[in-house]
């Protein structure tokens, strides 16, 4: 692996002396577009339910301000082409427009074919919408693994940069548990780079570190002392995501789900907007684009 991105950082509290610039990376995708939703709020209904990425977006956009932090914004098509303003303000505000597909289907429910128009259309949408170049891609529930690790190559192929759309651990819905924990080449005579979400490694046992419904189990202190573990021990830049719902306590409440999916999709949404504020204070942060497609931090 390349260098990985270190700057210096003057007098700031909880944060070393000279210390690793992590990812900061949204997921744009509204609350009913959830894969744990599919049975409960169909595709064909998703214009007649109220929205309410809109709103949360600029939350986002305020609080990254607040703390000088530019990130990466992984944007549904669907979403890009209902919401261009808002697209546009990311771009504009100096953060990346990456890819997240066109309406939250997962790679494991589509084709080569399907796969190959989907990346294309969204890539295109999104690169007119925002008048920037999309890089990135990261896939619907991080449905890449072990099994269609052929979508890589297709990104490639239509012109993406990198993914991030691996996630090593063991899950019920996604997961790549023998997948490398760090930025690799998926072929050594390419430069695309696929870049997983954190984990930290314990024993030789791959820990979630890197956001999302963890982030919301998971007391902040475990958080932040993985992160910082991985940045000091593995001496690695982390991957952090979230979603705009996940900051939005006050969104529609779904009923009938079973116990499981309401936990995991509700749990701690009050909290959620405190947390990625301390996150955002304890840690630096920068977009993914120049985190690892710069010469220090390429694979």
């Amino acid at each position: 692996m390349g260098s990985p991105r270190l700057i210096p950082v003057a007098d700031r509290a909880g944060v070393d002396a000279l210390t690793h610039v992590n990812a900061m990376t949204v997921d744009v995708e509204d609350y009913f577009q959830v894969t744990a939703f599919e049975r409960h709020i169909s595709r064909a209904n998703w214009d007649r339910v109220p929205h309410r990425v809109e709103g949360c977006v600029d939350r986002i956009l305020g609080l990254f301000s607040q703390h000088d932090v530019k990130g990466t914004f992984f944007t549904l098509g669907w979403i890009a082409a209902r919401y261009p303003a808002m697209v546009r303000r990311i771009v504009t505000e100096g953060h990346e427009l990456a890819s997240h597909g066109w309406e939250h289907v997962r790679v494991t429910e589509q084709s080569r074919s399907e796969f190959r128009a989907d990346v294309t259309r969204t890539k295109s949408v999104l690169e007119d919408t925002g008048g920037c170049s999309v890089l990135g891609y990261r896939a619907a529930s991080y449905s890449i693994g072990e099994r269609n690790l052929w979508a890589l190559k297709v990104l490639e192929e239509a012109g993406y940069h990198y993914s991030s759309s691996i996630y090593p651990i063991r899950h019920d819905i996604y997961g790549m548990p023998g997948g490398p924990r760090f930025q690799f080449k998926p072929r050594s005579d390419s430069s695309f780079l696929e870049i997983p979400i954190t984990t930290l490694d314990i024993g030789g046992q791959k820990l979630p570190c890197g956001g999302g419904g963890y982030f919301r189990l998971f007391p902040y202190a475990f958080s932040r002392w993985a992160m910082r573990r991985v940045n000091r021990l593995d001496r690695q830049s982390c991957v952090f995501y979230f979603h705009p719902w996940e900051i939005d306590p006050d969104q529609p409440r779904q009923r009938h789900l079973r116990a499981k999916t309401r936990v995991r999709h509700y749990l701690n949404l009050h909290r959620m907007e405190a947390r990625v504020d301390s996150l955002l204070r304890d840690f630096c942060w920068g977009r993914m684009d120049e985190i690892f497609l710069t010469e220090g931090g390429r694979g």
